[in-house]
């Protein structure tokens, strides 16, 4: 029976403090299941917490490789909505948290390689993932989120891969509907095996991405860059260089009402009229240095700088911009961060076998804001689409610094305790340098900090299903965004958002079925002052605090390989998120459902994937509806959507090759990629394509 790999992989422990999971190979020889790992893992089966690991092999399978939501939707709690926006990037949320975001990603924390991909805010963004040299991405919910700090739905973490041997290159190409194409270009290997002082291991990815968008005035261009470079030191330290940079310039389509939407889904009429854009660049570098100090004890250090220039152009008339306290139409954004996370591994015997890991985490972003209006006058008449005089000028600082412990205890046979704190600080402060006659000086400042506990019981009723009991507290600061604009329309930060912090509990069970894995999860989470969208107007969101908020739900997940040469997945979530309290003034929304978030989501694919010649998979995808404002009076409808792929693979020699097509949406569906969370002028769907198609082809060359 030939050898089938189902590769997995977990969170790295050289990498994050809290659940410490490396890479793990799961294969089927005879019909025996073999695991493999390094010493001292935890597999995605033992690990006590919600966790799902999609494989970068998986997410390459026939597919674009340019967004997260092409390969996630198996990932059970995870609401990927593709905006079919590259101004504004995905929407991701995971148990509701980072639902009501406008742009970017918020409510959980994104890693790549080590660096964070969400500032010392909480903002973050998927733009610097390079899908072409992912090695895995590992999705964590729940309760242990809270020991990685400013978060509260959970944790992404995407790790790319590192060099071996042989030496190998790869192009990939892909031509779809609307213009779309992508060009990438790979090579990875190494210099020894790894063991030696003097080993070198490398893997350098390039890519381009273009598209001239499924609607009107949404093209888009972006240029992506990823390397990673491993020197082994000595016999126990390596350093790791990482390098990483996007150029992106897109359009901006906007939202549409119900009437436009359904009048013509395609088009901008907002973003024709103020030529609404966004070019983003961003460069990072980060450093890490890892060392075994005894047979019982590791010691890692990673260090990261980068720094991030935006530009957008919103939709904004000038009538509003005629108000002296007025930011303007046009956001100009500089920033640069850096950071440092030290960390220390200790495993030894405290009347049973028991790990510490403690460390501290510091991280820091300096940001000159400018604004400007997104006008000129010509023949008395405003020119929108170009950049005007100069409306705001300030430089904000945030910074956090928290020390963070985790240990985990094997208290017998079957039973064992994880339980970790993390005391996080966030601090904010603000410098206005735009200060006139009509406009004061609005600098201030703000810090925020909080204790954040975490534990978790696990029981392994057999070696191939374990049950677990976890709790813990998580916390969200406002992010620099949500703080810049106040709700009244007047000038300055809006000081009055307060931190939201939540408590959560999770009951769970994971079992070994065959050659899969079937995971369940039962939660409720409790918040006190959520953060959520007060008013959302051209490309503008002011925020506010929401009282008290309730998320209950179930997860479901089955991942099988039958037949040998069979996969299937499956998932489920429902999820019930509502208000506690009301947050609507006159019209009481206690009870009402929180907008942006689906209550069932349902996944399933089937394909047949031999290691090489032909391979054919379907999938399909359903998200009931989804409120649009907190009135719930408006909402976007339910849909399904199914896709199907096929194509051949094979290896000749030094030469491998790959052919594929697919086509997405296959029965044409109508419906919206995802809302705009209480969009003051009603305007809340960003309409979704209809049927596209695809093809790609990679080859690559093995020394």
């Amino acid at each position: 029976m030939k050898i089938l790999r189902v590769r997995q992989a977990a969170l790295p422990a050289l990498l994050l403090p809290a659940i410490l999971l490396p890479a793990f190979a799961v294969a089927a020889q005879d019909g025996t299941l073999i695991v493999t790992a390094t010493p001292h893992a935890v597999s995605e089966l033992d690990t006590p917490a919600a966790v799902s690991v999609v494989n970068g092999d998986e997410m390459r399978h026939a597919a674009p490789r340019v967004n997260l939501s092409e390969s996630l939707g198996a990932v059970p709690g995870l609401q990927v909505q593709n905006r079919q926006n590259y101004a504004q990037d995905l929407q991701l949320s995971i148990r509701g948290f980072g639902a009501r975001s406008t742009f970017g990603v918020r409510g959980l924390r994104l890693y790549v390689d080590g660096i964070p991909a969400t500032m010392p805010d909480g903002q973050g963004q998927t733009s610097n993932i390079d899908i072409n040299s992912v090695e895995s991405v590992d999705v964590l919910r729940g309760p242990f989120s809270a020991l990685y700090g400013n978060s509260s739905g959970g944790v992404m973490n995407i790790t790319t891969q590192t060099g071996e041997q042989p030496a190998t290159i790869e192009a990939s190409s892909y031509y779809g509907s609307y213009g779309s194409w992508r060009y990438g270009l790979k090579a990875t290997g190494a210099v020894g095996d790894g063991t030696q002082p003097g080993d070198v291991d490398y893997t350098v990815s390039g890519s381009r991405f273009a598209t001239h968008g499924y609607r009107d005035h949404s093209g888009a261009r972006k240029n992506l860059g990823n390397a990673k470079l491993g020197v082994r030191i000595d016999d126990v330290s390596k350093l790791t260089l990482l390098l990483n940079s996007v150029d992106i310039t897109a359009n901006d389509a906007g939202g549409l009402s119900q009437a436009e939407w359904r009048a013509d889904p395609r088009q901008s009429p907002r973003g024709d009229q103020y030529n609404t854009r966004k070019d983003t660049r961003q460069t990072q570098a980060g450093l890490r240095y890892e060392r075994q100090l005894s047979q019982n004890d590791d010691l890692s250090v990673m260090m990261y700088a980068g720094e991030r220039e935006t530009t957008q152009y919103q939709s904004i008339p000038r009538a509003p911009q005629l108000n002296p306290g007025h930011a303007g139409g046009v956001i100009n954004l500089s920033r640069n961060y850096q950071g440092i996370d030290t960390r220390w591994t200790h495993r030894g015997e405290l009347g049973v076998p028991v790990t510490f890991t403690t460390g501290l985490d510091y991280e820091n972003m300096s940001e000159n804001r400018k604004g400007y209006e997104n006008f000129v006058m010509v023949n008395g008449a405003p020119d929108y689409g170009e950049k005007g005089a100069l409306r705001r000028d300030e430089r904000n600082l945030m910074w956090n610094l928290d020390p963070y412990l985790q240990t985990s205890w094997q208290l017998s046979e079957q039973w064992s305790l994880d339980a970790g704190v993390r005391y996080s600080s966030v601090w904010f402060d603000s410098n206005d340098h735009y200060v006139t006659p009509a406009n004061g000086d609005d600098s201030g400042d703000a810090s925020y900090h909080k204790w954040l506990p975490a534990g978790s019981l696990k029981y392994a009723v057999t070696d191939a299903w374990n049950l677990y009991l976890s709790a813990g507290r998580g916390f969200e600061t406002p992010t620099i965004n949500e703080l810049s604009y106040r709700s009244d329309n007047q000038s300055g930060l809006n000081f009055n958002l307060k931190p939201s912090t939540n408590d959560t509990v999770e009951i769970g069970s994971k079992t070994r079925i065959g050659n899969g894995l079937l995971t369940a999860a039962l939660f409720q989470t409790d918040t006190d002052d959520e953060i959520v969208v007060d008013a959302s107007s051209g490309g503008r969101t002011s925020y506010k605090n929401a009282g008290k908020t309730r998320r209950q739900g179930a997860e479901l997940a089955l991942d099988q390989q039958f037949a040998e040469n069979w996969r299937a997945k499956a998932s489920w979530t429902w999820l019930d998120a509502t208000y506690r309290s009301n947050v609507c003034g006159a019209n009481d929304c206690n009870g009402n459902r929180m907008p942006g978030i689906a209550r069932n989501m349902g996944f399933a694919s089937l394909g047949y994937e031999p290691e090489s010649g032909w391979y054919a998979g379907s999938d399909i995808r359903y998200l009931s509806d989804i409120m649009a404002d907190d009135e719930n009076s408006a909402k976007a409808p339910s849909w399904t959507v199914v896709g199907l792929n096929t194509g051949y693979k094979f290896n000749y020699g030094h030469w491998m090759m790959d052919i594929f097509g697919r086509v997405d949406n296959l029965f044409d569906r109508e419906y919206a990629g995802s809302v705009i969370v209480n969009e003051s002028n009603g305007r809340y769907y960003e309409p979704a394509p209809g049927r596209n198609y695809g093809v790609g082809l990679s080859v690559g060359w093995q020394f």
